[in-house]
């Protein structure tokens, strides 16, 4: 089924998202989507969803199981809060993506903003898995509980840092992989550097694997240079503040 989305306000659009899901589709294709928020959000059916344009803020927020495939960059919250799904951006996308994040993927090919994978956490079985293609800006990760952050610079020129400062500040569960190198100063207190183990190197493989799969990237060049993995020395990084 197509919709097309020019002109219609945010509200009207995803009324007609929910009535074609509860109508049975399967996929929905949005054409000339232009910021309209909350697309894919709270849905829980395994439908797919394809967006031309650029959609807006809390994309796919509380999503619980569609797949939603945009076609150019995406705004600041995507994947707020995700349970279960996969979100795939062929672009860019602002800050504060995967807030809280607790399951599902969300892959993106090129750069990101700001607080990008703050408070992800693990919930019950489910890992949640942020790749993102680019470059990031500061606090990467900030106050991470559990999940996966990848990040791969692929189009970083030579000296160029990855992410930004405050890398990992309040980090106390989950891992940071890094395709090079990071300066010390850029991390949180709380988090240390450390090789990849072979479990470490199994998962890395099948999550570019697909991550390559859905953006016609090529596994062999994303892959050409060695991670470095970030984790947490302290899961109370903050305790003593609060001891007596």
């Amino acid at each position: 089924m197509k919709i097309d989305a020019t002109g219609i306000y945010y509200r009207e659009l995803n009324r007609m998202v929910r009535e074609a899901i509860a109508g049975g589709e399967k996929e929905i294709e949005l054409a000339g989507v232009n910021g309209q928020r909350y697309i894919a959000d709270g849905i829980n059916e395994k439908v797919k969803i394809l967006i031309h344009g650029v959609p807006g803020n809390d994309l796919s927020a509380f999503m619980n199981g569609p797949t939603v495939i945009v076609y150019a960059n995406a705004q600041d919250g995507v994947a707020n809060t995700m349970n279960d799904g996969k979100v795939v951006i062929h672009g860019h996308a602002g800050d504060v993506l995967g807030y809280g994040m607790r399951g599902g993927k969300l892959f993106v090919q090129r750069d990101v903003g700001y607080r990008v994978g703050i408070h992800m956490k693990s919930f019950k079985d489910q890992e949640p898995v942020i790749i993102i293609g680019g470059t990031a800006g500061d606090f990467l990760g900030e106050y991470m509980a559990g999940g996966v952050l990848i990040l791969l610079g692929l189009e970083a020129d030579n000296g160029q840092r990855l992410a930004g400062n405050y890398l990992g500040t309040g980090m106390h569960g989950g891992r940071i992989f890094v395709r090079g190198e990071v300066d010390p100063h850029q991390l949180g207190a709380e988090v240390g550097v450390r090789e990849l183990g072979e479990a470490d190197r199994k998962q890395l493989t099948a999550l570019l694997k697909e991550y390559c799969q859905d953006l016609n990237l090529d596994y062999e060049q994303v892959t050409e240079r060695d991670f470095i993995k970030l984790v947490p020395v302290s899961h109370r990084p903050y305790g003593k503040l609060y001891a007596y």
